[in-house]
This record gives structure tokens, sequence and C-alpha cells, in this order.
């Protein structure tokens, strides 16, 4: 095994008794199985497979240590010996496996989402519709207590120590916070009595875990909301820790309420890491840095600029669960990159679902989703290189089947290639750079140029035919799309037509967003910009006041765009659950129109007429750009139906309602794991 490649990365930390093997710690993720019926086994063999996979060291999912912090009605709890027994399944699966886990204790303060939850001070969060009920003296001590009795589980549970949660808006960082800590007691007031809480919980924590166990304090080092802690705060917090007993302080980055995207992909990779700098050298033991770290070089970078002493990798380890052991084997490219997208990961969490990965249908689903050799080897035919074709392909492949994948375009990738000239959507290269090794390694034959009819696919007499010919732009009836100011989606992304300076989007789906913010981005923009970022979204890389917040830069906009959709509700109600605020946030700074209930009429040299609120308008634009769905591509399928022969269809050609990685590789994942 090679390290030479990433020496910083694979250096090994003592901690105390504990030595970790490398610098790579999997961070802290719900993935929904703590709550589902017999999830712990399937949690153990998720966190197995990342433990194989090199993780140095393994952080749980939030656990509450009692009812009041519950982040839902049926939430995880390890608060009696009871619990422990469910516990020592996944830690016994990790140990096996030659890895170490710690778990965090979660409480959610005000971020709960049932009756019991409470708070600092009686002050509803902007994203719950529940005020909490402010914790007396009594309530805060016992509070204390219940996170040292969760330690003293989980030592009995088998973990090898545990992180407790003081960042994102939770509990114990709504104390610290001077704009969620309103209390005038021994708990609140000035910067020492504020985080008198969290002190106290590592102090009783460390005596419940003894000198041995792993005691990690995720610290929110930048709040990023209105009167948050000052960096003075955070570092004398950090000290305060440091003394009573942690060994590790993790970095933790803004709070879920907070205005500023931190984990999407739109944000630069290591966009945080220099919060972390800053605190470097003022506390002995090892800083841990956190947020969009999702290659190897990148998480190098971070560790040789001294930015940090270990990164964490949360969803990275979604996407690949060997991220560590490719790195050291210096074969990244083999690493099946996380994208930032959130649409499996964090949106699932947040709409109680099993947390998955969008690049790894896997994730979460290691029991079920098994990809197992096959006894009948068969040659399957997949048509079209989508992330549906792609992901069946391959996988049909590295069971041994034999494989041919036919490819119209010269190039890999289908409507992945046309994500690619969105703003924040350059990860996706990954996504086609992971593939192609793929194709490679597991032998796949790839046909490129071919646009295979039905009468090739019946002569080569394949055993399986699989369909990925993704779709076709829908035009809507309206008069005038003969026009020459009417464009398709495809016009405007993949072949880059002339788009003027006003421009009407019909149709208010993921696609028009996507349109809307290539037409209203600068073409220049660089994506890996962190100063440009953190100016763009107001957060002061100075750190001069409490929060971290600064007034942002405004740019002005390229083109004056309205969207429109047809349907009287809000426009991009289908967005991502943790992402979509960001994109409608961003089009409405740039001065993007979102306008609901249009019915159009037709198109002219007047521009675009519409009746809305049942009145006619026009509206002089100078290009169209037609956003108003897709249909399954199934040409071929019919022609080989006409031959008596059946075949699969995955992805678009199965269904066309948008434009759905998540779900295309998914499904030709799971068909290749049947077939």
């Amino acid at each position: 095994m090679s390290t030479l490649t990433y020496p910083h990365l694979f250096t090994p930390l003592a901690l105390g008794a504990i030595t970790l093997p490398n610098r790579i710690i999997m961070g802290s993720m719900h993935v929904g199985l703590e709550e589902t019926p017999g999830g712990f086994e399937r949690l153990a063999a998720f966190y197995r497979e990342r433990a194989v996979g090199g993780a140095a060291l393994i952080v749980t999912g939030g656990v509450s240590p009692n009812r009041d912090g519950r982040l839902t009605e049926g939430a995880a709890m390890l608060a009696t010996e009871s619990d422990v027994a469910d516990h020592r399944i996944v830690t016994d699966a990790v140990h096996d496996a030659g890895g170490r886990i710690v778990l965090q204790i979660l409480h959610s303060g005000r971020y709960g989402a049932h009756g019991d939850i409470v708070a600092p001070s009686a002050l509803r969060a902007p994203i719950s519709p529940v005020t909490p009920r402010e914790l007396d003296a009594d309530g805060i001590e016992r509070t204390i207590d219940d996170f040292a009795r969760t330690a003293s589980l989980a030592v009995a549970a088998g973990y090898d120590g545990v992180e407790i949660m003081g960042s994102e808006g939770y509990l114990i960082n709504e104390f610290t916070a001077p704009c969620t800590n309103r209390r005038s007691d021994d708990w609140g007031g000035d910067a020492e009595r504020r985080t008198r809480f969290p002190v106290e919980i590592v102090r009783r924590v460390r005596a419940a875990l003894g000198e041995s166990g792993i005691l990690i304090y995720r610290l929110s080092m930048l709040d990023l909301v209105p009167d948050g802690s000052t960096l003075d705060e955070v570092v004398d917090l950090a000290l305060r820790v440091e003394a009573a007993g942690a060994s590790l302080i993790n970095t933790g980055i803004g709070w879920h309420e907070a205005r500023i995207p931190t984990i999407a992909s739109s944000v630069p990779r290591g966009a945080f890491t220099w919060v972390t700098r800053r605190l470097m050298g003022a506390v002995a033991i090892p800083l841990i840095a956190t947020n969009r770290i999702n290659t190897p070089e990148t998480a190098e970078a971070v560790l040789a600029s001294g930015s940090a002493d270990l990164v964490s990798l949360a969803r990275p380890f979604l996407a690949d669960p060997a991220f560590a052991a490719k790195a050291a084997a210096g074969a990244p490219e083999r690493i099946n990159t996380c994208i930032g997208c959130n649409q499996a990961c964090l949106d699932h969490t947040f709409a109680g679902r099993i947390a998955s990965c969008l690049v790894n249908p896997r994730a979460g689903h290691e029991t079920d989703l098994v990809i197992a050799p096959t006894t009948a080897r068969r040659r399957i035919a997949v048509v079209g290189s989508g992330p549906a074709g792609l992901s069946c392909a391959t996988t049909a492949a590295s069971r041994g089947h034999e494989v041919t994948l036919f490819e119209a375009d010269t190039r890999i990738g289908g409507q992945l290639n046309v994500a690619l000239q969105v703003p924040g959507k350059s990860e996706f290269r990954e996504t086609l750079r992971y593939f192609g090794v793929r194709i490679a390694e597991t032998g796949v034959a790839l046909r490129l140029g071919e646009r295979v009819d039905a009468a090739t696919l019946a002569a080569e007499g394949f055993d399986e035919i699989v369909l990925a010919t993704g779709v076709l732009p829908r035009r809507p009836e309206i008069d005038g799309l003969d026009h020459p100011s009417v464009v398709g989606y495809l016009d405007v992304l993949r072949d880059r037509v002339p788009v003027g300076r006003r421009v009407a989007i019909l149709g208010a789906g993921g696609i028009g967003f996507d349109v809307a913010e290539f037409l209203t981005s600068d073409a220049d923009e660089d994506p890996a910009d962190v100063p440009g970022f953190l100016a763009h979204w107001g957060v002061d890389a100075e750190y001069r006041r409490g929060g971290g917040l600064t007034v942002a830069v405004e740019e002005p906009p390229q083109r004056s765009v309205v969207m429109l959709q047809r349907s009287a509700g809000k426009l991009g109600s289908r967005l991502g659950r943790t992402t979509g605020w960001i994109h409608r946030t961003e089009l409405a700074r740039r001065g993007v129109r979102m306008v609901p209930g249009a019915e159009y009429r037709r198109v002219d040299d007047d521009g675009l007429h519409l009746t809305l609120d049942g009145e006619a308008t026009t509206l002089a634009v100078d290009t169209v750009v037609l956003c108003t769905g897709q249909d399954p591509a199934r040409e071929l399928h019919g022609e080989l139906a006409a031959l008596g022969i059946g075949a699969h269809l995955i992805g678009g050609a199965d269904l066309a309602a948008e434009l759905d990685a998540k779900r295309a590789i998914d499904q030709g994942t799971r068909l290749a794991a049947r077939l």
C-alpha cells in the first residue's frame, strides 16, 4: 500500500492509548437506520464497510441523551441499559473490521420537531413552528447528567468514545450564542456564563468515559447568524473545552437556519478550512476541519497548509466507503466522489427517509442491494450512456456479465454533459471520470458514436437488452413556436445558441432553474474561488463581528429574466429540500422575476403574449426558452417490440418527469443486481 502521494493524510496520530492510522475521520451523518425496524443490523453493515474502507475513526449520527433532546418523536436515544444491546451490534461490526467508532451525543434543543423541545430561552427557531420551553436550573443540571449517563452507556455498548454536538444551532450552541441565550442567571449573560453549559458537559462526560475514551467536542467555529459568537469567544471556549478533558475539537460551520450555503455543490472545496486555521495553535489538542472536503487532494492540501490536524468527511463516505483505502493505494481516480448534491442524503434525512447517495445507491442499503457475482454469465446490451446506462452497464459487468454499451454520442454521459454547463454542477465531471474508470475496470465494451438500431441488436443475439435512451424535450401547444426567438433548453445549455438580453423561461422545474442560473451567471466565474464565494454570500473572512457575517457583494445581473409556470404554486416547489432555497435566493438576487399562474398564448415579433390574473399582457423579450418538460425516448423500444424482442427501460426512457440522476443511477444499479 502506497501513501507517498498523500503523506500528511496518512501520518498516524496518537490519542493517548489509541493511535489512529491516518487523519481521515468519517464525520457524523444521521442515516435513519437508527429508527428503522431491524435497522441496527443494517447500520452495522453500513459502518463496517466504511471501517474496511480505511476510515481512521467513525462518528455515528446524532443520538439523543433524553426525550427532550430528540430530533423527532421517534428519534433514537441512548438513555437506558436496555438500549445498549442494539448499539453493541454496531460497535462489534466496526471493531471486527479493525475500525474505531464514537457515538455522537446530540440534543436538538429548539430544532426538535416535537412538543417537548427545550432551549436556554423560549425563542422559536425561524425554521421551526414550535416554540421551546426554557430550561430551568434543575433542568439544565439534569440535562448535563443525561449527557454523562449516555457517555457511560456508550462505553458499555463498546464505543471508543463520544462526540458532543456543540454546533449547528443545536442546544449546546444555543447556550453559547447571544442570539439564543437571553438568560441572566448563572447560565447566561456574559461569554463565561454562556459557555458554562458546554464546559460542564465536557467535564462530566470525561469523568464518565475515563481517561482512555476519545472525547470529541464539535465546536461551532462560525455561527453564520446575526449576534452569534465572536472569534475571541470561540477561542476561549476551545481552551475551556480542552481543559475540561476533550481529546479533539471538530469544526462546526453555520447553523441550520443560516442563510449561507456551507455544504452544497456550489460551495468551493475546502471553503471554510480558514476558520479552523484561525484556531490552530490556540489549543494543544488536534483540530478537525470539515465541509466540502471531498477529494484526497483537497484533504492533503488542508493538512499540508497547516489548516487542521485531521479532516472530517461525511458524505464522501456515503459516495465511496473505500475512499481512504483507494487514496492510500495511490488510486484517487477509482474514488466515487461526493458531488455535494444533498439529494439522497440530507434531503432524505429531513424528509424522514433512509439516507443514501445519488452516486452510490448502495449507501444505507448494504444488506438489501447486494452486488454479487453472477452464477450465469449473460451477454447484455445497454443502449445509452447517461447515468442510468452507466450504472447498469458497469454494475452488470462487475458481476461477471459480458456487457456492451452503445452510445450515439462520441462521449459518455448523456444529460450529465448538459448538467455540467450549469453553475454549481461542475462536480458531475467527477461522476463521469469515475464511470469512465469503471468501464475500463469492469471490461465493458464501449461503442461510442454508434446509434444502434433494432436490427443490429437482434442480429447480435444479446440475452438481455437494456434501454437507457433518455428523454426528448417536450414542445407545448403554443402558437408561434417556430418564431426565431424560441429556443429549447438543449439549444441553450448544450449547443450554446445566442440568447438575448431579455429572456422569458417557460417552465420552472429543475431544468428551468438550471437555465435561469446559467443565463444570469458570470461566464468567467471560478468554482474554486473561495474569497469570491465568501464575498458573494456575505461571509466575513476577517471574522470582525459575532457570527462572521458582513454585507454580501451585489453583482449586476447578466440579463433580464422572467421565469413562468402555468400552475399557481410557488416556483421551484420540487427543488431539493436542503438546496432549493439556495437556487431561489441566487435568482432573486440576480433580479429574476418568478411568475406563477401564467397562460401562454403565442410568440411573435412583439414578444411573449400571456394571460395573467385574467388579463392579457405581453412580455417584450428577445428570447423565449422552452423548459416545458420531457417525454421518454422510446422509439427503439417500439422497434424491438415489433421484432418480438423485449427490453428493459430505465432512467428517462422509463420515466421522464424530471432529469433525475438519483433515480436513474439507483434504477440502473438495481436492475443490474437482478440480471
